[in-house]
Formats: C-alpha cells, sequence, structure tokens
C-alpha cells in the first residue's frame, strides 16, 4: 500500500491521505488513533482481498461497535452516519512483474451501520479511467456500476456477497463489451449514448483483473503489544500465528525436529540479530524426550569473551528476550507475510536492542516487504534515520514514511513527514519539534 484515506472513522473527522512507504513508523503521543490506523489497514485488506466483512473486534484490536468507530461530533450532533476509508498501490506489470507507479489503483469502501456492527455498503475500485464499483442495496443484492471512460453501465445483481473476483467482474465486463448475454440486456447506461470500450481499454482492463485476481499474498500480520509470558516448558501444539506469539516456541520446535535446513537459516538470522541487539549469542531447542511429542524447552546462551555460557531457559534471562522474538521471527520466517503491523515492538528492551530492532525493520523493508511500526523509542527512529543517511542497506529515504499523529481538540490530524539524504526529518509541523525538544532538554538537565 503506497497511502490511506480516513474520513469519518475514530478520531480522524476530516478526509486525510496518509503516505506509507516499505517502512512505515507511527509516532504520537498516546490515544491519537495509531493503533486505530492499523486496524483500518487489516480492514481495508480483509474487503478488498479476502471478500469478507472486517471484524472490527478481532485481536488484538477491539475498535468496539459502530458508535464507537465512526467519529464522534460532540454534543447533540452525535456520531457520523457513515465513515469510508481506502488504499492506493502501484501494480505489478503482468509480464515483467516490475512495480509500476504510474500503473496504480485506488480502492475505498465506505461503511455503514447494521445493528451495531459496521459494513461496508461501497466498494470501489479505480485505475486511470477504468473504474468498478459495488453498492450494496439489501443482504440479497448488490449493483454493480463499471466505467471505461467511453461510458458507465449499472446492472443489479443477486446476492449481497461482496465479491471483486473474476467470477463477478470479468463476464460483465466481457459481456458489454461483446454486446451478448443476459447481463447486458439488464445493464442501464449511466451516461447518455455510451461507446463500446476500445481495444486497448480491454487490454487494460485484463491487466486491471489479472492484478486483482493473482493477489495471492497472505493477510497482514498484526502484534499484540505485550506479547506472551515465557515458559519454563513447552508441550508440541498446534502451528497457529497470533498476535500475542504464544505459537512461537512451538513453531521452532516444529523446524527444530521436521526441517533442519530451514531452522540453521532462522537460528543464525536470530542469532545475528541477538548478537547485535546484546540479548543472547545462541538459541536453542532442548527436547525433554525421545519423540517428537515430548516436551521441550527454549534456551539461549550468551557468550563471554572466549567462554561460553550455559544455555539458560527464557524464563531466566529477563522479560525482553521473550518479548522482541515472536516479531524477529515472524519478521524472519521464510513464509512472512508481505505486510507487518506492528505494536511497540520495543517493549522490555534496552536502549541498544531498541536501536539494533530499527536496523532490522530497514534490513527486512528493503526486501520488498511492508512494515507499519507503532513505536515510542527514538532509539528505533533514530537508527533508522542513521541507517538511510549511512546508506546501511539499500533502503533509500523515500522508502521511510514518519506519520506523526498530533492532537487538534476532538480530531487528530496525520502529518506525513519524510527523511532527506542526511537522515534529517523534513515537513515537521512545530508541535512535533516541540514534543523531541522538551524530551532533550529535560534529558539534559537530569
Amino acid at each position: 500500500m503506497d497511502s490511506i484515506t480516513l474520513r469519518n472513522f475514530r478520531c480522524f473527522r476530516e478526509r486525510q491521505v496518509a503516505r506509507l512507504a516499505p517502512l512505515t513508523l507511527l509516532v504520537g503521543e498516546n490515544s491519537t488513533g495509531k493503533t486505530s490506523f492499523m486496524a483500518m489497514i487489516r480492514a481495508l485488506w480483509d474487503v478488498a482481498y479476502r471478500n469478507q466483512i472486517p471484524d472490527f473486534k478481532e485481536t488484538p484490536y477491539d475498535l468496539g461497535s459502530f458508535d464507537e468507530i465512526a467519529h464522534h461530533r460532540g454534543g447533540s450532533v452525535g456520531c457520523a452516519e457513515k465513515f469510508e476509508a481506502g488504499f492506493s498501490m502501484a501494480l505489478e506489470t503482468p509480464r515483467s512483474k516490475a512495480i509500476d507507479k504510474s500503473n496504480a489503483y485506488e480502492f475505498l469502501a465506505t461503511f455503514k451501520r447494521d445493528g451495531t456492527v459496521p459494513v461496508p455498503s461501497l466498494r470501489r475500485l479505480t485505475q486511470n479511467d477504468l473504474w468498478v464499483e459495488q453498492h450494496f442495496t439489501t443482504r440479497k443484492k448488490s449493483k454493480i456500476r463499471f466505467g471505461a471512460g467511453k461510458g458507465s453501465w449499472e446492472s443489479e445483481i443477486s446476492g449481497g456477497s461482496i465479491d471483486f473476483t473474476q467470477n463477478s467482474i470479468r463476464p460483465l465486463i466481457s459481456i458489454l463489451y461483446f454486446e451478448e448475454g443476459e447481463v447486458l440486456r439488464k445493464a442501464k447506461p449511466l451516461t447518455e449514448r455510451p461507446q463500446k470500450p476500445t481495444k486497448r481499454d480491454w487490454t487494460n482492463l485484463q491487466e486491471f483483473i489479472w492484478r486483482m485476481n493473482h493477489f495471492d499474498e497472505l493477510r497482514p500480520y498484526a502484534s499484540a503489544p505485550v506479547r506472551s509470558k515465557p515458559h519454563r516448558t513447552y508441550d508440541p501444539a498446534r502451528l497457529s500465528p497470533d498476535p500475542e506469539g504464544d505459537y512461537v516456541p512451538m513453531y521452532l520446535a516444529d523446524l527444530y525436529f521436521r526441517y533442519r535446513e530451514t531452522w540453521s537459516d532462522l537460528k543464525k538470522q536470530i542469532e545475528d540479530f541477538g548478537k547485535s541487539a546484546g540479548l543472547f549469542d545462541e538459541i536453542s531447542i532442548k527436547s525433554l524426550g525421545k519423540r517428537e511429542s515430548a516436551p521441550f524447552q527454549v534456551q539461549v546462551r550468551k557468550s563471554g569473551g572466549y567462554l561460553k555460557g550455559s544455555g539458560r531457559n527464557l524464563l531466566d534471562v529477563g522479560y525482553g528476550v521473550s518479548q522482541v522474538l515472536p516479531v524477529i521471527i515472524e519478521l524472519l520466517r521464510k513464509d512472512a507475510p508481505p505486510v507487518f503491523l506492528l505494536q511497540q515492538p520495543e517493549v522490555h528492551l534496552h536502549p541498544s536492542a531498541q536501536a539494533a530492532l530499527g536496523s532490522l525493520f530497514c534490513r527486512v523493508a528493503s526486501l520488498r516487504q511492508q512494515l507499519i511500526v507503532e513505536t515510542h523509542s527514538d532509539h528505533i527512529l533514530d537508527r533508522v534515520r542513521m541507517d538511510v543517511r549511512d546508506g546501511n542497506g539499500s533502503l533509500k529515504p523515500d522508502d521511510v514514511s514518519i506519520l506523526f499523529f498530533e492532537r487538534k481538540g476532538l480530531d487528530v490530524q496525520i502529518h506525513s513527514l519524510r527523511l532527506d539524504e542526511s537522515g534529517n526529518i523534513l515537513d515537521a509541523p512545530p508541535d512535533y519539534r516541540r514534543f523531541f525538544m522538551e524530551e532533550q532538554e529535560r534529558a539534559l538537565r537530569d
């Protein structure tokens, strides 16, 4: 995703567009909508790509009912009757698979009330002069509208399914193009004397639908702000990912027992981070039996010069290690999703470990994965700025977006800040500078 659009959602009343990048850092005071922002990213993904009504109460985000999600205007006015959100994304060309910024599409969803639950009432997809939108009129019917520059049409379809797949759009558009079939006879022109789409329109449309039908990437991974507590001993269990990282020890043990090559590769990457963060030098799985079903322990070892320390249980090495392990393992695993939504990954980490986390974010983001990170750590922010400045990796200034959430009465304004080649923050509003200057002056006084 290249940008997110919000209007009448939570504390965001006026329409706002926030720039996203391979690495996006969300900064600002508490209760300024950063977590809600990430929750909406996942909700948009569900509406656009999973063709389902999003669950705004799904862990790790619980935004409540419609009245708690729609912007409240204060006084007797009450909450807004609807809210909207959308995103823009550059497309890959079908043949070269290269990202073409000029070949981008925009997605928009409007949500209304269904009892106490927010449900989509409109979905619209646009690419240049091609657009298609779906209006949900009832639970059993919806309307499809389509435009191709030469004209626009409308057709009512049965079923309230929110489906932008080939099965719903392509037949409709191909029937319009070839002037045959039942849908054409039902379709009503929305413009006077519309012309048929040209061959060029049809080619663009095919590429447009090809991209949507081949979007097979995984759902964004969303982490909880506090991860699971470590245990002295684990029993093998299911491997379903969860926001708290409860499954991570089982995932590591499964790799250790069954996929030794994958385990060796991941183990090296985990240990590289552990060394750079000063947390540990080695991680291992200790089986307490001879079978895969036997209980096991996760241990880490810290070396001292030429001397190797003994393996120590996760429960005995401080809370920071167990809190950061789920984050780094999700980032480093081979089947990682394309988008990460991380809440306060620096919890319980000392400053040098927080800085190392910033470098890891830069490295992962340079591999064409997208990280949206809510953080209160200036150590992470400073390390990202320095890595971009020093050219550590392939991340460029434009590959980093800093979103500053500033409270304005009952509303919040999002400022999209950039970095220059020297790692300086550009376009920072006075309140951003004032906040960090006051913290620095306080530190100097202390």
